[in-house]
Order: structure tokens, then C-alpha cells, then sequence
């Protein structure tokens, strides 16, 4: 054991000072919490999507740049961005990943939008695999249905577009560092129950 390091072999077993230490360790790592996903989305810029005409970063600055035209604010223009930040790690079940990324920093449509962006977006390609297109429609009563239906038609399905005249990374360095910098689970942020708009169209 160091100076730096517990002294448990088991979490039961910790003291005051070890649960001190931890916590003080931790906050220049919670801190930069912006800097890995800087890092995470640069690597994603490295990866295509397979079979797309674009890359993964792209599609996530496609879909920030349309949000921010739109008049999107800050929380979705972000989310819009981060949105697939997921698929590296989870390509499975990446919309509940990558909702997680972002759930203790935006307002909580923002980030249910994002968990469900998924089933939403079978609409446009499910038939074509014989599945339920219209499996988003178990959710048609939540208060976030149309503001989900609305981030994927507007905002996700349209963001392929090798042309598309995008933002850069760089651009969106100065939001994503505003939100991963607010206190977690802010419930002034979160905003539990209330439905934002999407923009200004």
C-alpha cells in the first residue's frame, strides 16, 4: 500500500480515509470526463461505418449540425452529436449506451430520445428484414414520442451524406466541454417530466 492506494482488499473492509482518498482521486478524473469523449469521437473518425460513405464521426457531425441549424440548443445539439458515441463498445444496444454517456449532464428527453433513437429508427429500414417497422409504437402514449420521431427523421436518418457541408469537431469542442462540466445529475438540468422543443422550425 502507498500513500496513493487503500488499504482494502475488499470495498467492506475500507475506512473513512480510504473512501476520502478515493473520492479525492477522482475528481481530476471526473473532470476530464470531456477529454475521453474528445478522444472517443477523434476514434471514431478513424472508423467507418461499414458499408456507409461516411464515417462514424461524421454521422455524429451531421446530425450536430443539422440539430444547430434547426435552432436546437445546446442539450440536444450535443445529444445529436453523441447520439451513436455507443457503437464502438455496444453496437448492439448503443442508443442505451450511449444514453448513459449523457444522462447525468442533459436534460432527461434529451437523453430518452437518445436511449430509444434505435427502435425509433427501424421505421425507415425494418421491412426490409421482415421485422415490425412500427415497433416505436409501444412508446406512442410517452410524453417524448414525437420529439423522438422528430431527432430521427430530421435530424438521424438524414445523416449520411458524404457532401453534406458539416461542422467540424473543433466546432463542438466548446458545448461538449459546457456540458460534461456541469454537476451530475443536476436536477436543474435534467428537468425531469418537462419536453423541450427541438428547435425553432
Amino acid at each position: 500500500m502507498t500513500d496513493d492506494s487503500v488499504s482494502f482488499t475488499q470495498m467492506k473492509h475500507g475506512t473513512r480515509a480510504d473512501y476520502e482518498l478515493l473520492e479525492r482521486l477522482e475528481k481530476p478524473y471526473q473532470a476530464a470526463t470531456a477529454d475521453r469523449i474528445l478522444a472517443e469521437l477523434r476514434r471514431q473518425g478513424d472508423a467507418t461505418l461499414e458499408g456507409y460513405q461516411i464515417t462514424r464521426l461524421e454521422h455524429g457531425l451531421q446530425s450536430a449540425t443539422r440539430a444547430e441549424r434547426d435552432g436546437a440548443d445546446i442539450d440536444w445539439i450535443v445529444g445529436a452529436l453523441l447520439h451513436d458515441i455507443g457503437d464502438g463498445l455496444a453496437p448492439q444496444n448503443h442508443d442505451r449506451f450511449s444514453a448513459e454517456v449523457v444522462r447525468p449532464f442533459v436534460r432527461w428527453d434529451v437523453a430518452w430520445v437518445i436511449e430509444h433513437h434505435g427502435i425509433f429508427q427501424m421505421i425507415y429500414y425494418a421491412h426490409h428484414y421482415g421485422w415490425d417497422e412500427n415497433a416505436r409504437d409501444k412508446y406512442k402514449n410517452h410524453p417524448c414520442f414525437n420529439s423522438c420521431a422528430t431527432f430521427c427523421e430530421l435530424w438521424d436518418q438524414a445523416s449520411f451524406d458524404p457532401d453534406y457541408p458539416m461542422h467540424t469537431l473543433e466546432y463542438f469542442v466548446p458545448m461538449i466541454r459546457e456540458v460534461f462540466s456541469r454537476k451530475a445529475y443536476d436536477p436543474r438540468v435534467l428537468r425531469d417530466g418537462f419536453v423541450s422543443s427541438l428547435g425553432t422550425f
